[in-house]
């Protein structure tokens, strides 16, 4: 969690001040971290060796003609490579037909007889010739040790392959039980009083006895299936139970006794929502005690993609302690923009990040801490810091390479990605237009801008420091496009990111000691004021870093977890095949399929979203007229509308996950005397109107153009 703020201005830059987290011992705080350290490295590890196994394929090949062949010792052919083809003719002519065989027409014409056995001959040959080949370059040290590498790479690959499904279970599992310990699973209110905690823990101890159950129930169905996998499945989930009868007993000390039932239910996870309506459904309805867990297949399918979701937080959760985006902002800070034309710069910026993250949360998750904290130093009031951060990421989703595109195009072949990219420019252009022209109705202050002549020489020395991050990064980048031959792109982005900042970090920090000591020296000389306390280490931020991701992984991947399940309800039961097939004119099937799909935003994570409505909501739009491209555009914006809506508002909860409690407290209490009903919810209004605007345009101005010319 971010660290509070004064409550007069923006805060002082601290972003290590999490770096030593005094309230666990040593020994819970490596329990805490180690695992998902481990898991998240072994993702990165398995990643890694696909491509340097490929790149030690294709060098083999450069290396050793036919190196396929090389790869594994030969055994010597049985057959015989000169053969007497006139023998054999003259043999096969002289057998008479089977007069019992109803499919034998006698002996073979001699001349195709012929060619067949010359052919034989040659395949013949030509096996002997590779396994002499193969004989003499396998008896070299060099070619031995080298297949050694490559094999053992492979092996490694084929490991973090079959391993992927499992990495993933265990990343859920664990992080939803540090979560579920420390009380940080995602609600639209944090649990306060002891009637809170209590009915908190005890949705979520029935939702886990659910899921063992099904768990259960499932392993015993799949016999043939992967045991070890089901296993998985019902121990984590009962670990989850034991944890949540754990905080049922264990109220917080600090808790108060207010006993509003309302509150209360407030507290309760999202996911066990998700989880009630689906364990009744499948319990009840279809009696089918197996049926939630089935589900989960979906979430295993496309492993690589969720698990790329916990590296990404870990890239944020890093970056936020680092100085990178405090020395970024010190860009701008000597030209005196006003707060308001800072936000249209973070927002705008945050477009392509988010486009390599895959969804709009997952970037308000991993790096919506880092906004919201610079935000305010730059001296952005409260409720426009929490609304341009919780929409910090849903521009993005429709630019080139976001992986919900790549979804959508993969799993309908009427669009293609070139097509959702290539209007996505557009949708993005519009939405940026429209978020300027809101922050410029609503600012505070009149636009200003610093004289070039002084501003510049100031931006100039503040990119000085910027150099050895920049450095860093593009050598990372390098190293895997020439040695590996892997692209920066939205496959290896994963992979590369976190490695990136590592040594981002590890600069960072040693950075940090050495400004340190040189202000230590400048004081021992009366130079300069004696420095704060010396900067936590590499190790330190990095442990925290970690700490903060367990935590934040959980708290979305089990809301996935459970979306995904609840998904299933949703195309099982039947309720979206009461959606009329034919919805009247185009006019009122767009206008219907955006309620629609604002709803389905509301209430589930993007890719869970994205495959109910390929398999239900898709099919009726095409039907009723409406073109694929234009029709996925929709719902990428109605969506984001959804992520930002109430009742749920899933990335103003993420945005308050990262940020805190006390700044949403501070925020509401900052802006509770305004007179005007736009300043005292700016944080959910503005976020609204911007993307409602967005949707109504990118819904219906396709018509009237279709409409009018």
């Amino acid at each position: 969690m971010a660290t509070p703020y004064s409550e007069t201005g923006p805060a002082p830059s601290d972003p290590h001040a999490g770096d030593r987290p005094t309230q666990y011992s040593r020994l819970r705080s490596w329990l805490i971290t180690l695992p998902t350290a481990v898991l998240l490295l072994l993702a990165i590890v398995f990643g890694t060796s696909a491509f340097i196994h490929g790149q030690l394929l294709s060098l083999g090949g450069h290396i050793w003609r036919d190196y396929n062949v090389l790869r594994a010792d030969m055994p010597k052919p049985h057959c015989n490579p000169n053969p007497d083809i006139a023998a054999r003719v003259k043999k096969a002519q002289q057998r008479k037909a089977d007069s019992d065989s109803l499919f034998d027409a006698g002996p073979a014409h001699p001349k195709a007889l012929r060619q067949s056995l010359i052919a034989q001959r040659q395949e013949c040959r030509q096996s002997f010739q590779f396994y002499r080949y193969n004989r003499k370059m396998t008896a070299t040290a060099t070619l031995r040790a080298f297949r050694a590498v490559e094999l053992g790479v492979g092996r490694i690959n084929s490991i973090g392959q079959n391993w992927q499904p499992y990495i993933l279970v265990l990343l859920i599992l664990f992080g939803g039980a540090i979560a579920l310990a420390l009380a940080e699973q995602i609600a639209l209110r944090p649990p306060a009083s002891r009637l809170d905690h209590r009915v908190s823990a005890g949705m979520q101890l029935a939702t886990h006895l659910a899921m063992t159950v099904s768990a259960l129930a499932w392993a015993r169905l799949d016999g043939g299936g992967d045991l070890l996998l089901d296993g998985g499945w019902a121990g984590g989930f009962a670990v989850l139970a034991g944890v949540a009868a754990w905080r049922l007993l264990r109220v917080p000390g600090n808790a108060s006794n207010e006993r509003s039932v309302f509150h209360a239910a407030l507290s309760v996870p999202l996911y066990c929502w998700l989880a009630l309506i689906s364990i009744l459904y499948f319990f009840c309805v279809e009696r089918y005690l197996a049926g939630p867990v089935i589900q989960l297949t979906k979430m295993i399918r496309f492993a690589d993609l969720y698990t790329s979701i916990g590296l990404y937080v870990w890239v944020g959760m890093m970056l936020k302690h680092t100085r990178i985006a405090e020395l970024v902002f010190g860009l701008f800070r000597s030209w005196e923009m006003r707060p308001e034309f800072v936000v249209i710069i973070v927002v705008l910026a945050s477009a392509w990040p988010t486009a390599y993250t895959g969804a709009s949360g997952i970037f308000v998750l991993a790096i919506g801490a880092v906004i919201y904290q610079e935000l305010r130093i730059a001296g952005t009031y409260r409720q426009l810091a929490i609304a341009s951060t919780a929409m910090s990421g849903s521009m993005g989703v429709v630019l080139n390479p976001c992986l919900m595109v790549v979804i959508i195009a993969a799993l309908n072949r009427q669009v293609t990605t070139d097509q959702l990219y290539g209007w996505g420019l557009y949708v993005f252009a519009l939405s940026a237009l429209l978020f300027c022209g809101f922050i410029y109705l609503t600012r505070k202050s009149r636009p200003h801008l610093a004289k070039p002549d002084a501003a510049l020489p100031q931006t100039l020395r503040a990119i000085v420091p910027l150099l050895p991050y920049l450095l860093i990064g593009a050598a990372v980048i390098l190293l895997y496009s020439h040695l590996l031959g892997q692209r920066f792109n939205e496959f290896s982005a994963p992979v590369i990111l976190p490695l990136m900042l590592i040594a981002l970090l590890a600069y960072d920090r040693w950075r940090a000691h050495r400004l340190h000591a040189d202000a230590l020296t400048g004081a021992d000389r009366g130079e300069t004021a004696a420095p704060s306390p010396a900067p936590a280490g590499f190790a330190n931020a990095l442990r925290a870093a970690t700490a903060e991701t367990s935590t934040l992984i959980g708290a979305l991947l089990m809301l996935m977890t459970l979306s995904i399940v609840f998904g299933g309800v949703m195309e099982r039961s039947g309720v979206m095949n009461l959606f009329p097939a034919h919805l009247g004119n185009v006019w009122e099937a767009t206008a219907i399929l955006v309620c629609m799909l604002v709803i389905i935003g509301m209430i589930m994570d993007p890719y869970g979203a994205i495959i109910l409505v390929s398999a239900t909501i898709a099919p009726i739009a095409y039907h009723n007229g409406i073109n694929p491209v234009h029709f996925w555009m929709i719902v990428l914006v109605a969506f984001e509308l959804g992520y930002l809506s109430p009742p749920v508002a899933l990335n103003r909860l993420l945005t308050r996950q990262v940020v805190g409690e006390a700044e949403y407290a501070a925020a509401h209490a900052e802006a509770a005397d305004d007179p005007g009903f736009w300043r005292r919810h700016e944080s959910l209004l503005l976020p609204m109107a911007v993307m409602a605007s967005s949707l109504l345009l990118v819904a219906f101005a396709p018509l009237v153009f279709n409409a009018v010319f």
